[in-house]
């Protein structure tokens, strides 16, 4: 079925909030940005950097709310941060995350059938391994008992900076010096040996099975903590694997370069929303 979505619309934007999952440390909540007009509209899970151990569903808001604007559902989710639980906690976050959209969309004028998804830096991370990983038991513990027969397979998936070797990325940080960091991925990765069970650089190098959405990576040209050669690397596993990835460099960037307004920061909004009706267009429910 071809899903109807013209980048261009711009429709008004209702956000609220409600109770996403409740976690041992905290109740995680998730923010709706809902466009206001017909619909119904494609749904789109957005979820959050802070390289594992902070931030939460506000950190991509000016994104979120361009993305709703031109009409899709936005759907930004808390995840467990590393001081609460290490890997795979956040993962089933996310990946319950998918499920509960897909479960819920309709509530807010969303279409179930399309539902894709968004990951910046640690965020990616994150979300590559959702993708790649839809059934993995590890991170669909978290039941949801009102649709137990919905997974957590995605439409498409576009990243901002992902970090698809972490544990490349936590040799250049010691490198650098960088300390903080390092703590970060410590924190995240306990025990240790899961940074590589956890790869998604890894996983391709190691040939697994796994589920190879169209993914969109944006890079930052100038981004010294997650390195554009591991980025072109990882981009070419994808391919090799045999998934459809598209790779931008954006030039005279550093690693977070949407937090701050500007025409590049405005080129990556147009560009997800572009990707995002490609794959629309073309996408078909699994039969």
């Amino acid at each position: 079925m071809s899903i109807a979505y013209n980048p261009a619309d711009n429709f008004e934007v209702k956000i609220s909030e409600v109770e996403f999952r409740r976690a041992p440390a905290r109740t995680l909540m998730a923010r709706i940005y809902q466009p206001q007009g017909d619909g119904p509209f494609p749904a789109l899970l957005d979820v959050h950097g802070g390289a594992w151990n902070n931030q939460d569903r506000t950190a991509n808001a000016p994104m979120d709310e361009k993305l709703a604007a031109s009409g899709l559902l936005v759907v930004a989710i808390d995840l467990t941060v590393a001081p609460e639980a290490p890997y795979p906690a956040s993962v089933q976050d996310a990946n319950y995350g998918v499920r509960w959209l897909k479960a819920n969309a309709a509530k807010w004028n969303g279409d179930p059938k399309t539902v894709g998804a968004l990951g910046s830096s640690s965020g990616g991370h994150v979300m590559e391994l959702c993708a790649m990983r839809p059934h993995d038991p590890r991170y669909s513990a978290h039941s949801l008992a009102e649709a137990a027969d919905i997974d957590a397979t995605l439409a498409y998936l576009a990243t901002r900076s992902p970090v698809s070797d972490p544990f490349a990325r936590f040799n250049h940080a010691e490198k650098m010096g960088r300390e903080e960091m390092v703590r970060y991925t410590k924190n995240y990765f306990n025990p240790w040996e899961t940074i590589h069970e956890g790869n998604p650089q890894e996983i391709l190098d190691h040939g697994e099975a796994v589920t190879l959405r169209p993914l969109l990576i944006m890079q930052g040209e100038l981004d010294d903590n997650v390195l554009p050669s591991a980025q072109e690397k990882f981009a070419a596993s994808y391919r090799a694997a045999g998934g459809d990835c598209e790779l931008e460099i954006f030039a005279g960037c550093e690693h977070r370069w949407v937090a701050e307004p500007g025409p590049q920061t405005d080129r990556a909004a147009e560009m997800v929303k572009d990707f995002i009706a490609r794959q629309l267009s073309t996408f078909r429910q699994a039969a």
